[in-house]
């Protein structure tokens, strides 16, 4: 790769109608100079813009808004946190071009595209705290550059072989799914978690992330010469899992588990390790309870989340039952029990059998599960559930799905003296560090 490619991202998506403003100096496709407010609607197959008395710009069924090198637009009512549990909107303002699409639904998608530089320091002020440890950063730049890159690139495989990956297996007394990028279909990546946490320029708050990027442009991680899969997660939880419990069913050498510690922890191999493993408070990196620590290492809406290491949660049985019908679609009638089947390395839950009095379901992967037990997501599935005074407790581990690099453990690791590569190298075993452009 010769130069810094572009990417597109999906800000907004399968809305009704995108409002923002144009500030600086703006040109269409088809129409001349556009600045101040707008709004776009779709309208009998085409999206309409708008100026701010309302006056009609332009009609097609794709509008691309190119922004002059200092221009800046802004969307407003933006969803953060997406059906997690910090959700909600916020305007938020990006550099580089605006495209408004419809789709065949009739609803509209509001897509940036930036170089993907610009992307990445946005990405870096919109996943930790500017004033994180730099060696942190650096690392979370290289890990995240090759994450989107390696993506793309299996985005233009699809493209010119039309494989498609199957992520749901349902059968009678079964569901079985897992959730990928590959499902955006107008734009390369989302802005939210379920990609990477992508704000615009409205999260860059400190030069250090704009000076991070400056340091490592081009640097990427590899694994046999090929662009890594660079996963990752808030918090581990002491060790970190497997791909295939969250994703697909293949092995990704350099996806694997290891013991997030100075010391080594024995993977988890039965329900008692995964008990004592849950119930315990191990050393770890991503072990900490240090305020002052934790502000310099994560955003406002991240600190909201208090207990990630080792975490408690209860429901009634009615309410958990509600919760199981509205999360599900199906109807267990009483709920009796709840039983893991298969577990990770980490612990963290693959396949789940729910046991009711009128069904029994066995759900999978990872994500499917805490999304059905929670309304919004239980923080990991690293979970032991326990029928107490007729109340169902669920003692977990960890936030996220545990796989790839552990942001807090990374970001201690870089407060205690280990370089960005050290760090990198931790969490991906067998990695290569290059410069691709």
């Amino acid at each position: 790769m010769k130069d810094e490619p572009k990417i597109t991202v999906g800000i907004m998506d399968r809305q009704t109608e995108v409002t923002g403003r144009l500030d600086g100096n703006f040109r269409g496709d088809a129409f001349g100079p556009v600045s101040g407010r707008f709004s776009a609607k779709a309208e009998a197959g085409m999206v309409v813009l708008f100026d701010e008395a309302h006056r009609e710009i332009a009609r097609s069924q794709s509008i691309r808004i190119e922004a002059s090198r200092h221009s800046t637009f802004k969307l407003f009512n933006v969803t953060i946190g997406s059906r997690f549990h910090w959700e909600r909107t916020e305007d938020q303002t990006f550099k580089g071009d605006l495209i408004l699409r419809q789709r065949e639904d009739g609803t509209l998608c509001a897509i940036n595209e930036p170089l993907l530089e610009d992307y990445l320091t946005s990405v870096i002020s919109s996943e930790m705290s500017g004033g994180a440890p730099m060696e942190f950063l650096k690392a979370h730049a290289i890990l995240s550059r090759s994450w989107v890159l390696a993506r793309l690139g299996r985005r233009k495989k699809r493209k010119e072989t039309s494989l498609l990956t199957e992520k749901i297996v349902e059968t009678e007394g079964e569901v079985i799914r897992w959730y990928d990028q590959e499902d955006h279909d107008l734009f390369d990546v989302c802005s939210d978690d379920h990609c990477q946490r992508y704000q615009g320029i409205t999260k860059i708050i400190s030069k250090q992330a704009e000076e991070t990027i400056r340091e490592t442009r081009g640097m990427v991680i590899t694994s046999q010469n090929e662009i890594c899969d660079a996963r990752y997660s808030k918090c581990c939880g002491g060790l970190t899992e497997e791909f295939d419990t969250a994703w697909d069913n293949k092995h990704i050498p350099y996806l694997g588990s290891i013991s997030d510690a100075s010391i080594p922890h024995r993977p988890i191999g039965t329900e008692e390790e995964a008990s004592h493993w849950i119930l315990s408070d191990p050393e770890a990196y991503c072990n900490t309870k240090d305020e002052r620590l934790l502000e310099k290492i994560l955003l406002d809406i991240d600190r909201e989340t208090k207990d990630f290491f080792r975490w408690r949660i209860e429901y009634s049985r009615e309410e958990l039952e509600k919760i199981l019908r509205e999360k599900s679609g199906f109807d267990f009638g009483t709920l009796q029990e709840i039983v893991p089947l298969h577990r990770g390395p980490s612990g963290r839950i693959s396949l789940l059998k729910i046991l009711g009095s009128k069904r029994s379901m066995t759900v999978g992967k990872e994500l499917e599960i805490r999304r059905w037990l929670s309304r919004s997501h239980l923080y990991s599935s690293a979970f032991l559930v326990t029928v107490e005074g007729g109340r169902f407790v669920f003692r977990g581990a960890g936030w996220g799905h545990g796989v790839g690099l552990c942001q807090i453990g990374a970001a201690i690791m870089a407060t205690k003296g280990f370089s960005a590569e050290e760090i990198l190298k931790h969490y991906y075993r067998g990695i290569q560090i290059r410069k691709i452009y």
